[in-house]
């Protein structure tokens, strides 16, 4: 297998002591929501919840192209280049007819040491791929729901032909040139039929790293009893889960909504607005008020922000230790007053 295996490490690679940096004047990583659609509906996600249920998400499902490159072109200017700009959110970036050359123009624009992609893979067309290597994308993502036409059928509610799926990401893979190719699958996803052997031996030669990732309740609404194995015991990457109390995401991230909100975290019931990329700056936001203020609050403790973010389940089950600020809380309200 020409893969390496990440299951139970920080598929990135090695992250940095988040409390030895802080306070950034360059956030790490800006997460652009393109779209809010999905093509499939799988169990354990937001998407198999009615729309009326899911409360506020987005004013507008798309993200305009000009108000992206006005974002991209202010990110451009702090003092640091991202780490990683990602296209990602509640829902499919490939769905985004600009998706190609909204990635090649952060590229173009040197913003982020890495531009990356996560998709289901299932619109990977040879077409899809061609412009998406062209566009200089850094790393792809690609979230299996299966390695069965009828585990799909299952699992996301989608007919897809799972031997041109694997075609068309071998195809990517044998394409590309420096684009990392991390395919990852849940472990809900696998049983007796559809083994761990079997999911390696099917893409462990067509990407390059690879790992089996623990299903978490984290989406607010569903019934995780239902669809987990073992709802709790770990985190999504396989470490223990421990108790948090400072959420480091506002910290270290932005969020892009396809309305041009911003959020400070990943979280998809949001705790708050930290500002409106139509009518502000990048840099009027990441050192605004609205993220002074939030950071100050979570610093007191996470069940003090909001109920938000007392309720939630996010950071709980994908926190790294490196990202832990419970020791350095202190220090740090002096620097946020």
């Amino acid at each position: 297998m020409k893969a390496k295996i990440v299951s139970g490490n920080a598929p990135g690679g090695a992250r940095t002591r988040l409390a030895d940096v802080l306070p950034l004047r360059t956030p790490f990583v800006v997460q652009v929501f393109p779209i809010y659609a999905c093509n499939f509906t799988c169990e354990y996600c937001f998407h198999a919840i009615p729309v009326k249920e899911r409360g506020f998400v987005s004013n507008w499902p798309v993200m305009k192209y000009d108000l992206y490159k006005k974002c991209i072109d202010e990110l451009a200017q702090f003092g640091d280049q991202l780490k990683v700009l990602r296209f990602v959110g509640m829902g499919e970036p490939l769905l985004h007819k600009n998706i190609a050359e909204m990635i090649g123009y952060a590229v173009s624009t040197n913003v982020a040491l890495r531009v990356e992609l996560l998709t289901n893979g299932s619109l990977l067309t040879n077409r899809m791929s061609d412009a998406l290597i062209a566009a200089g994308l850094s790393r792809m993502v690609i979230s299996l729901q299966g390695v069965s036409s009828e585990k799909y059928r299952r699992i996301s509610k989608v007919d897809i032909d799972f031997e041109k799926f694997v075609s068309n990401i071998e195809y990517f893979y044998n394409h590309k040139t420096d684009t990392h190719v991390y395919i990852k699958i849940v472990d809900i996803a696998l049983d007796e039929k559809d083994t761990e052997q079997k999911f390696y031996d099917t893409f462990g030669d067509i990407c390059d790293s690879i790992a089996v990732e623990t299903a978490v309740p984290i989406m607010p609404g569903v019934d995780y009893e239902k669809v987990l194995k073992n709802p709790g015991s770990r985190t999504q990457f396989g470490l223990p889960v421990a108790p948090i109390q400072v959420c480091p995401q506002p910290f270290f991230t932005m969020q892009i909504n396809p309305d041009g909100k911003v959020v400070p975290c990943y979280q998809i019931t949001y705790p708050g607005i930290m500002g409106d990329a139509n009518h502000q700056t990048m840099q009027e936001i990441w050192h605004g008020e609205g993220y002074r203020a939030f950071r100050q609050a979570m610093l007191n403790g996470r069940d003090k922000v909001c109920d938000v973010c007392s309720q939630c389940n996010f950071i709980k089950y994908r926190l790294f230790p490196e990202d832990d600020l419970q020791d350095a809380a202190q220090r740090l309200k002096g620097v946020y007053q």
